[in-house]
């Protein structure tokens, strides 16, 4: 049964349909393996046992009578601590939110239960989700699967320890700037950050709503398009026959490898190169407008999160990571109508955007441009952690400025991965691309 924790969730459900595996005695696995895991307290905020049990069993008489609901019926998985949990806390990683339960379900949750998916619980973040490190002083810092004392990633840092240390099958987290891939990225995973609008976020504690997603950190493409299924309550697409040879692939030279660092540098290298051999078309491209929308960020961003959480983080900011609050803080600097012009511009680079990018079938570029930080140097130099934070986020938020889906793979380089950006809320057509991608960047997979 140990051999479960370390299977796809695809495979687990396939194991659940030809009654191979019970889904009471799966769950009961990785819930005994989450109670005694070392690092249990650093990666899961609240382990809910009753309602995942009760969840498996209802599964479990689905599959004996033959009508099971999705391929993932009975396949445990964790969630992010902002997604609302009827009776359980949802705090969003931070004190400020401490003893706050909901009366219901986020939909995406309501969803994915409806589905038979199964609840194991609720999984650390960074504060209020402003973080790409995924540092959490205030709520628990998760580990990172290749050395517990290096930054996880944020904000979803939780989600991805839960699958890397193999105590969830799949995690769901959100993505406002790199908050999905970034973890993922830094601990060898698949993530799949949605476009924006795609998901409901009904039910999910903000940062940035003209930014927030919601998406998947999973153990391969084809779970991961599963997981968004049971999110949205829709089919999976098909990935049958999906294949590199042919791909229009633009390979994104500007802003994108600006003080990058060796390992990251040299994994997408090895990676670009494997596609080309596998028959991908590889066209070296500059976008101008990427240029300039990338200091929209610092407008946009921190106006709208302190907008949001202002009245609260002002009743009580000794209660936060003062990294995290000095954050949210800046946004108080930028005035409505700059706030109001910025959104005007972005829209007008996102349409160039997308005129430069219309020909591929995706763009690639680094994850992120650097590797995981040390945690107790972050923490004690705040030049460090500013500056690193603000780098591991570059290369994931121009997914984000520009609207797009966005898919992070393993490259089999520790810490490093390949992002892949389709056209906004196409990520049916991403997802085929990802997919072909992935056998060939990781063979063994």
């Amino acid at each position: 049964m140990k051999d479960w924790l370390w299977m796809k969730a695809a495979d687990l459900g396939q194991g659940i349909a030809a009654g191979q595996i019970d889904p009471v005695a799966l769950t009961r696995t990785y819930l005994e393996a989450i109670d005694g895991h070392e690092h249990r307290d650093r990666i899961y905020a609240r382990v809910t046992h009753d309602r995942a049990l009760a969840e498996a069993e209802a599964a479990a008489e689905r599959a004996r009578l033959g009508i099971r609901r999705h391929a993932l019926d009975g396949v445990p998985i964790s969630w992010k601590d902002l997604f609302d949990t009827a009776g359980t806390a949802t705090e969003a990683g931070t004190a400020l939110l401490k003893g706050h339960v909901p009366q219901e379900d986020a939909r995406v949750l309501r969803n994915a239960t409806q589905a038979g998916l199964v609840c194991l619980g609720k999984t650390h973040m960074s504060e209020l989700a402003f973080s790409g490190i995924g540092i959490n002083p205030v709520t628990g810092t998760p580990p990172n699967v290749h050395d517990a004392a290096l930054a996880p990633g944020g904000s979803s840092s939780g989600a991805a320890a839960s699958v890397a240390f193999g105590l969830a099958p799949a995690g769901i987290g959100s993505d406002t700037g790199g908050s999905v891939r970034i973890p993922s990225a830094w601990n060898d995973l698949v993530g799949f950050k949605t476009t924006s609008g795609r998901i409901s976020l009904d039910g999910v504690h903000p940062l940035c709503r003209r930014f927030d997603t919601v998406g998947p950190l999973a153990r391969s493409v084809r779970d991961a398009t599963l997981l968004i299924s049971a999110l949205e309550g829709q089919g999976a697409p098909d990935l049958k026959g999906a294949s590199p040879k042919g791909l229009r692939l633009a390979v994104l030279r500007n802003v994108a490898f600006d003080d990058i660092r060796p390992e990251p540098a040299a994994a997408f290298d090895e990676a670009a190169a494997r596609l080309k051999e596998a028959g991908a078309i590889l066209t070296e491209l500059t976008v101008p407008a990427l240029d300039e929308a990338m200091p929209l960020s610092a407008l946009l961003f921190a106006s709208e999160g302190y907008g949001i959480w202002k009245e609260l983080i002002e009743s009580a900011p000794d209660k936060m990571f003062p990294q995290i609050l000095e954050r949210f803080r800046s946004g108080a600097q930028v005035s409505a109508p700059d706030y109001i012009a910025g959104w005007e511009k972005l829209g007008a680079l996102r349409a160039q955007w997308q005129a430069a990018t219309a020909g591929f079938d995706a763009v690639l570029c680094p994850t992120g441009p650097n590797l995981p930080p040390d945690v107790e140097r972050m923490l004690s130099d705040d030049d460090y952690y500013i500056r690193e934070n603000l780098l591991a986020l570059r290369n994931t938020r121009i997914g984000n400025l520009m609207g797009l889906p966005a898919v992070t793979l393993p490259t089999g380089h520790a810490g490093c991965g390949l992002m892949l950006m389709g056209q906004p809320m196409r990520e049916e057509a991403l997802a085929r691309v990802a997919h072909a991608a992935e056998g060939v960047v990781l063979p063994a997979t």
